[in-house]
């Protein structure tokens, strides 16, 4: 009587099965993201270096033959761009440090503080998610033209400082935080402020950095408002001063140059990114790891 003995197939995590499986549903939808999403910023940024006549060509060229940076020359001296810089600089920490203290004050009395009319408020905010910004940009036109806000910085700041996603988000954080904590302070006799800054705020940092990039984001990179509440180049934003770039010289020879001047709308906002990217991480895995 022979014995046969058979080898079960391997099925452990370095099993072709299973790193079949990882290939397919892991890193090739994960690879064709970037692939989608660097493409077009690596094609911007290399051809920001190209000669006008390597740009317009009907020979594809990847990498630039002779590396300039005459394109960011032009650019800057075709349109004040370091103004616009300032500019986007200037509206973009105001309105987004309002809007970021504005969001942390309101989720905390929405969650720790009892007045009338709180789910009322709540649900006027959720509505607020729904409703296209674009909506009330006539309104915001007259009351801030009629205010004398037109080319000014707090005219430009004003319509957005309500946020009802940085709300929202902070909101459903705090409900998560444990009760003890703030009771103990409350027992210490802390006040609502000192509660706020001193336990909510610093136990709640990866998301409020989460709201902060948002905001940070969206400041930066507006375009509809700034285009409508300003018609002077030196209260101009840098989106907007790329479209006054743009028609300064419609030409095929100034697609460098236009280039150039959207790697320089861009890359601070990469850079905030890259510094605030630990944060929003450490925020997303919040709360998983329990014992």
């Amino acid at each position: 009587m022979s014995l046969q003995t058979t080898h079960a197939p391997r099925t452990g995590p370095l099993s072709p099965a299973n790193l079949a499986r990882t290939v397919v549903t892991g890193w090739l939808p994960l690879l064709l993201a970037i692939v989608v999403v660097a493409a077009p910023l690596a094609w911007m940024v290399l051809s920001s270096l190209k000669e006008p006549g390597e740009i317009v060509s009907t020979e594809l060229s990847v990498l630039p033959a002779n590396p300039t940076f005459q394109n960011y020359v032009q650019a800057a001296t075709t349109v004040p761009f370091a103004r616009f810089f300032a500019n986007s600089v200037i509206v973009t920490l105001i309105g987004s440090t309002v809007k970021c203290l504005l969001a942390i004050l309101t989720a905390y009395a929405l969650v720790f503080v009892q007045f009338p009319f709180k789910r009322a408020i709540f649900l006027a905010i959720l509505v607020a998610l729904m409703v296209p910004p674009q909506v009330a940009v006539l309104p915001n036109y007259i009351f801030v033209a009629g205010l004398g806000g037109l080319n000014t910085y707090w005219g430009i700041i004003l319509p957005g400082l309500g946020t009802a996603f940085g709300t929202f988000l902070l909101r459903q954080h705090f409900l998560t935080l444990p009760a003890s904590i703030l009771e103990a302070a409350e027992i210490d006799g802390a006040g609502h402020l000192r509660r706020l800054w001193q336990v909510v705020v610093p136990i709640s940092g990866p998301s409020i950095a989460t709201v902060a990039l948002v905001t940070i984001v969206g400041e930066w990179n507006d375009y509809i408002w700034p285009l409508i509440i300003t018609d002077k180049p030196e209260m101009m934003t840098l989106p907007v001063g790329l479209t006054l770039l743009a028609n300064s010289d419609s030409s095929a020879q100034a697609w460098g140059i236009l280039m150039a001047g959207a790697v320089i709308v861009i890359v601070p906002i990469l850079i905030i990114f890259a510094a605030l990217q630990r944060f929003i991480v450490a925020g997303l895995t919040q709360g998983s790891v329990t014992g």
